[in-house]
């Protein structure tokens, strides 16, 4: 396809261009390449055991991301359905880089309603395709999950049918999966055709989601101490609602089931290669990161925005803070860096000696659907 062809050579040929019109000049082809991953998830009752597995797993999902391209800027979403007559037909949460934004609003949703068989499925792929805020480019990948046990409403005279919604997708570029749980044969015909229309992989999954694998290394409970002292070197500031943000993601570090804790923990790690500098919290609001990624220039920041600890200190005591709190948390990422080695290490030697499982779960498919896709 063109937008292949384009995508795989267009950043070289922009930069011999560059070169031969000046050679002083940044190709705007050195831009880091962006992953962004929607999942168009049912939430009524019957989906409730797979909803658990998604909270405890989307921290190993963002990972198989930054696996399958470690350069590239992460940015997912959702949109959670259910049907007319539920408490909400469809919620929408936009694209962000703030996973962990994302992961507090996924850990709210709660699996109810449902009351008939078929479900808003129409209107809920077509928020994801049309209200959703894609990014445009050619160095992009767009990739979208339908998840769900239900076939769509036919007879719902105010819905865009898949077919059209399928059709808007391919124009703005976006994969469409479809990830079936359950095997219900009216679901099945559907999800097959939305996958071929949309360029994607029709996956089918057990009713509750597949077993979820959590296996325990003695790497552990030293990664999440060091996710503690490196949510230390942490300084939220801004206007209250944007420091108590900040402050959340923190106190989701503390009570999170060890395996999401550590996961968590990787995935921050593994991306401070893309990054360039040591983040401790995804998103901003961490005056260390985005003083250090030129996001924020410390003086700019009103005395009222400050955190407590810097009020009232001369301006260069301010930046000696968190030039020390910079340094402690590089010191402290490279100890974890060899831990996430040693855990990822130990978690395949586990797997490889595992018997095969007897079907798919949510987490694996997806991941390997992200990585084969990207790859792609």
């Amino acid at each position: 396809m063109l937008h292949h062809w384009f995508r795989a050579f267009a950043p070289a040929c922009l930069i011999a261009l560059a070169a031969i019109a000046s050679p002083a000049v940044t190709s705007p082809a050195a831009a880091k390449p962006v992953v962004e991953v929607a999942f168009v998830l049912d939430t009524t009752g019957s989906m409730s055991r797979l909803i658990e597995g998604a909270k405890r797993k989307i921290w190993s999902i963002a990972t198989a991301i930054v696996e399958a391209n470690a350069d590239a800027e992460i940015r997912m979403g959702l949109v959670a359905y259910r049907d007319i007559g539920d408490e909400y037909v469809t919620r929408t949460f936009e694209l962000t880089a703030d996973i962990q934004d994302l992961y507090a609003k996924l850990l709210q949703l709660e699996a109810r309603g449902g009351g008939d068989w078929p479900e808003s499925v129409n209107e809920a792929l077509q928020a994801g395709v049309e209200k959703l805020n894609w990014s445009s480019g050619p160095d992009t990948w767009r990739i979208l999950f339908l998840v769900g046990d239900a076939p769509p409403h036919m007879d719902y005279a105010q819905d865009t049918k898949y077919p059209g919604v399928i059709t808007t997708a391919r124009k703005k570029d976006i994969i469409v999966n479809a990830v079936q749980a359950g095997g219900a044969r009216d679901t099945e015909r559907v999800w097959r055709e939305i996958a071929q229309l949309g360029e994607g992989r029709y996956i089918a999954i057990p009713q509750d989601g597949g077993e979820i694998v959590v296996i325990e290394t003695p790497y552990d409970d030293g990664i999440i101490e060091l996710q503690k002292r490196i949510n230390g070197t942490v300084l939220p500031y801004g206007p209250r609602a944007k420091k108590a943000r900040v402050e959340e993601k923190q106190r989701q570090v503390a009570v999170a089931p060890a395996s999401s804790a550590t996961e968590l923990a990787s995935y921050l790690n593994k991306r401070i290669r893309t990054a360039g500098y040591a983040e401790a919290v995804t998103g901003d609001g961490d005056l260390v990161a985005d003083v250090t990624a030129g996001r924020k220039a410390l003086d700019a920041v009103p005395e009222s925005d400050l955190p407590d600890t810097l009020r009232g200190m001369p301006a260069k005591e301010r930046r000696a803070e968190i030039e020390r709190r910079l340094a402690e948390r590089k010191t402290l990422n490279e100890r974890m860096a060899e831990l996430v080695r040693k855990r990822d290490h130990h978690i395949r030697e586990k797997h490889a000696a595992r018997p095969a499982p007897a079907s798919d779960s949510f987490d694996r498919v997806v991941a390997e659907t992200l990585k084969a896709q990207i790859n792609r």
